[in-house]
């Protein structure tokens, strides 16, 4: 293996090749049959993708990628897949834990090594896939959606429910599916992948044991589809970073301190009580009926266990056993959970919820009244926030703008010259007129593959490229050169470029790393 060519020695092709980290905990997905019943295995790259032609090329020389894992820099075999149907090759390598989990008993400390581990090669690739068992895959989808703050590549993971060396599987579907799309869109969210369809990760819960469609998102659209036709990605979906800021994770959420509780019918308000009172519980999801409705008991008496519980500094958070809908404080006895201090969960997934108060009581400084409020506004788009409708009149001058701007070309040759000029005021107009299409305004691409930011960074004013970095344009896109914004702004000598795409989270491409670090 140490005569393998590494990092920019690969081989020849006549399309660009996409890299992408398999991240691989455990699950079905890599199980084979033993005496003992299913157990997993390792050597999963050898194993179960170079044998299939739809995962190997049988490229040649063989190609090591650089990782890290726990600090210390290793070599990985890889393999490349044939180019997809947008004319790319998709090289990936994969790092296995050590043991192998089943997904029933991963915990904050195994969602911690997920997201160390991103962190560690977020430099190296464009995208990220985490095969995981499918028991639990929502949990850890929602909780590293809270751990990843401005997060500009996607984090992809998915499973099978069948071993992927089974007759009848799903997993070469789901796995191809999830290398293709993390290779080839910057989709900077953390997703759950299965039976075609691409999920925000903190929306989705499991919805069968059994079928090969075992996962929904009830309360919002999926963010892609795939069919014969290729990947279809709901661009106005997705959310993008719209702050300056370096990609970063926080470290253990607080699950050890947080319960799920399910309000049935006939409960003794003892039985919460005692849950309550479990030592150094802060929290408790409370699944309730309908739109957040529970039994006050004859005399009160839940409700009063529930209002002691709050004042004792335990945050509750209300979210409805329904898969569709939300909670509201609509009728009497969830108005009732709610003077008692109850916070409103609106339309929260379980998973959601308990991931997402167990990051809040991670963070170090937060008061009970901070974590209360960020429980019931929209941090990673796990919910919907409900807003009051605002109404206006369109003006005149609005369809004209958007005749002029029409096609999409005109916008973004519209937008090209903005840049060039410096005129940031212009730059706002013409975003604004393409209001409805934004991120696809700010991913189009020029001749040369050139994207806004692309401009930007070789623009006479930095304040042109601050507000598309805070508009969502990504900073990690690569020109037909297969170089970033942050390469041409180096090379251009523009200090202040450089230090605002780095502030962003840019880096450079390993290509570009033998022209010398960016200034």
């Amino acid at each position: 293996m140490g005569n393998l060519p590494v990092e920019g020695d690969l081989p020849t092709s006549n399309y660009p090749e996409s890299r992408v980290l398999i991240i691989m905990t455990g699950g079905t997905i890599c199980m084979q049959p033993s005496a003992d019943g299913l157990i997993p295995m390792t050597g999963f790259l050898k194993n179960a993708m170079a044998p299939r032609p739809s995962f190997n090329d049988s490229s040649s020389p063989p190609v090591e990628l650089v990782a890290y894992k726990n600090g210390e820099r290793i070599s990985l075999p890889s393999l490349r897949t044939p180019p997809s149907a947008y004319s790319r090759h998709i090289r990936y390598g994969i790092l296995e834990f050590s043991p192998l989990l089943d997904s029933s008993s991963i915990s904050s400390t195994g969602w911690t090594e997920i997201a160390l581990t991103v962190k560690e090669n977020y430099h190296l690739y464009d995208g990220f896939v985490v095969l995981h068992g499918t028991d639990s895959l929502a949990y850890t989808a929602s909780a590293l959606s809270f751990m990843m703050s401005d997060l500009g590549k996607p984090v992809i993971l998915t499973g099978s429910q069948a071993s992927i060396f089974a007759l009848q599987s799903d997993a070469v579907d789901n796995l191809l599916g999830s290398l293709i799309i993390a290779g080839t869109f910057i989709i900077p969210e953390v997703c759950l992948f299965f039976h075609h369809t691409l999920f925000r990760g903190n929306r989705t819960t499991k919805v069968s044991a059994s079928a090969f469609k075992a996962f929904d998102s009830p309360n919002y659209e999926p963010l892609a589809k795939v069919t014969s036709l290729g990947v279809d990605v709901n661009w106005s979906l997705v959310r993008r970073p719209t702050r300056i800021a370096h990609f970063n994770i926080t470290k253990y959420l607080d699950t050890a301190h947080v319960a799920a509780f399910r309000i049935f019918p006939g409960i003794m308000p003892e039985m919460l009580d005692a849950v309550f009172r479990a030592p150094n519980l802060r929290g408790l999801i409370l699944e309730t009926f309908g739109m957040g409705n529970a039994p006050g008991g004859v005399d009160g008496s839940l409700t009063k266990v529930i209002r002691q519980a709050c004042e004792r500094g335990v945050v509750v958070v209300n979210v409805s056993q329904c898969t569709n809908g939300f909670v509201s404080p609509l009728y009497a006895p969830g108005t009732a959970l709610g003077r008692a201090g109850v916070v409103f969960g609106h339309d929260l997934t379980t998973e959601g919820a308990l991931t997402k108060l167990s990051y809040l009581l991670a963070l170090r400084g937060l008061t009970l009244e901070r974590i209360r409020a960020e429980m019931a506004r929209s941090l990673r788009g796990e919910m919907t926030e409900m807003a009051s409708p605002v109404f206006s009149h369109p003006g005149g001058d609005v369809e004209e703008v958007a005749v002029r701007l029409s096609p999409a070309e005109s916008a973004f040759t519209a937008l090209g010259y903005a840049v060039q000029r410096g005129d940031l005021a212009a730059v706002r107009e013409i975003i604004d007129c393409d209001r409805d299409d934004t991120h696809q305004l700010l991913k189009r691409a020029d001749y040369a593959g050139n994207t806004a930011v692309h401009l930007a960074a070789v623009g006479p004013d930095a304040e042109v490229l601050r507000e598309l970095l805070t508009r969502g344009a990504s900073v990690h896109v690569r020109n037909r050169a297969n170089n970033t914004p942050l390469f041409l702004a180096d090379k251009s000598g523009l200090e202040e470029n450089v230090r605002l795409l780095k502030e962003a989270g840019a880096h450079l491409w390993e290509s570009e790393m033998a022209y010398g670090p960016a200034s």
